[in-house]
């Protein structure tokens, strides 16, 4: 009873500073943005892939910085002034830009308005800004000059660190073999670990059953 009406919550992903797990592969990247008020033009862009932290990293450093967060694709529905008068705003997904001209544009002015105040603007992305599609000339020049914070593909650590999240995120308890199990046998993704933890929650939920080694081995041989 209790894991159903666990099941039937929403799923609020734990992204405080105290859930991020500092590794090699993220330690440099979190001190660029704790580092934030030194950054070079006020600004800084934070890559990585997919699942990698990026959102998790953003949050820690919007506490911080006391900014909000926008989708990159948002932007051209937002009042930029009043976005820019707290002082500091995070921009995530900036990889999708080429999609939208409009969003380019007003990422472009959130740039300057920030800028001109002394503002700090966190940009995240999986790629760099040659790879967005970029239009704006003036937008590009800008994202090209931007210091980069880079996330790196997970260590055995991290990758640990992160399934045990991800599984605490859903409420699930599993045995203490499982997670050095999967980070042996599974794809080294931050992707693949959602991935493969959603199906498994799906998959113990459907059966009735616990998230066992021997479930987890048909998991892994059936992607």
């Amino acid at each position: 009873m209790t894991r159903q009406l666990a099941f039937e919550l929403p799923l609020r992903p734990a992204l405080g500073r105290e859930d991020f797990f500092v590794s090699a592969a993220n330690a440099a990247a979190l001190a660029a943005l704790e580092g934030w008020q030194s950054w070079p033009g006020g600004k800084t862009l934070l890559i990585g892939p997919p699942g990698a932290g990026k959102t998790h990293l953003a949050h820690v450093w919007a506490a911080m910085a006391g900014a909000p967060i926008r989708a990159a694709l948002s932007l051209e529905r937002e009042g930029l002034p009043e976005l820019a008068q707290g002082g500091a705003v995070t921009v995530e997904d900036c990889h999708l830009l080429g999609q939208s001209r409009p969003a380019q544009e007003a990422l472009f002015h959130l740039h300057n308005l920030l800028g001109a105040s002394g503002g700090a603007l966190l940009i995240t992305a999986q790629t760099p800004p040659r790879d967005w599609g970029l239009s704006l000339a003036d937008l590009y020049s800008r994202a090209q000059a931007a210091p980069i914070a880079r996330l790196d593909a997970p260590d055995d650590a991290l990758l640990a660190a992160v399934l045990v999240k991800l599984f605490a995120d859903r409420q699930l308890i599993v045995g203490p073999t499982l997670i050095p199990y999967l980070v042996t046998r599974m794809d080294r993704s931050f992707d693949a670990a959602r991935s493969l933890v959603a199906r498994l929650d799906a998959e113990a939920l459907a059966r009735g059953s616990a998230i066992t080694r021997g479930l987890a081995a048909r998991m892994l041989d059936n992607p």
